[in-house]
């Protein structure tokens, strides 16, 4: 299973230095941490907390326990990637630093998912079930019926780009209409009650996690796309609003 979708995400040319690369993955885009090593197209380490938003807390810790991993292999890391979103605004941030950090120290390359790809992942790897022609919509969870989406063919291809919707019942019935289309991720769940298209498949408990990295980051380092790491930023999509506490509202008045 893992060898079909290693190769479905192989770039046309042959791999170079990539085909046995050392790769640190971070993630950090919902209220989950997760950092993983691959060697080889293999995960090699991985450690996640579900239990956040804690990356202000976890993240450094655990990069620094899979670098470690690493070195007492003697497996010398060749690039680190980070997902780059959409998603949360101060995860992504603590994400991207952390990784520029890394890549910078050790002098490597620095790779950007996207997210929405990542979150795909473990669909395209774990889900026999689902029809050879079903379209993909990988959902991170926003404001109220909003959130952050894309429409993936099986290949990952972009049917639609990634975008800010606010769902009702038709904001993807064009697809639907089609034949069938799969939804999930963390903003997957609020949307059952209102796409109840009988193409609409939803899956739940699907979170961007960095060991679902790995296929993705080898492809960007074998085509060689490499992000500057002094002046890359997360993919935000939004500008970020900053809010007043409600207490602090309460005593102006």
């Amino acid at each position: 299973m893992i060898i079909n979708f290693y190769c479905t995400f192989a770039p046309q040319k042959e791999f170079t230095q990539s085909d046995m690369a050392c790769i640190l993955h971070i993630e950090t885009s919902t209220h989950v941490c997760s950092v993983a090593v691959s060697e080889d197209a293999h995960v090699i380490f991985d450690k996640a907390d579900m239990e956040g938003p804690n990356h202000a807390s976890v993240c450094g810790p655990y990069v620094e326990e899979a670098l470690s991993f690493a070195e007492s292999h003697a497996i010398p890391l060749d690039a680190v990637a980070v997902s780059e979103g959409p998603g949360s605004y101060t995860g992504l941030r603590i994400g991207v630093s952390m990784g520029k950090g890394v890549a910078y120290g050790r002098q490597v390359p620095l790779l950007m998912v996207p997210t929405l790809k990542v979150l795909s992942v473990p669909v395209l790897l774990y889900h026999d079930e689902l029809p050879d022609e079903a379209l993909f919509v990988p959902m991170l969870d926003a404001r109220r019926m909003e959130v952050y989406a894309a429409v993936y063919d099986r290949a990952l291809r972009e049917v639609r780009p990634v975008g800010a919707d606010i769902v009702d019942a038709d904001t993807y019935r064009p697809w639907l209409e089609q034949g069938p289309v799969c939804f999930f991720g963390p903003g997957a769940e609020k949307c059952k009650a209102v796409i109840q298209h009988p193409n609409a498949i939803f899956i739940d408990q699907i979170h961007p996690l960095a060991k679902h990295m790995q296929p993705l980051a080898e492809q960007a380092l074998a085509k060689g796309e490499v992000a500057d790491v002094a002046y890359c930023e997360p993919f935000y999509l939004k500008d970020f609003v900053a809010t007043k506490p409600k207490k602090i509202e309460m005593l102006k008045h």
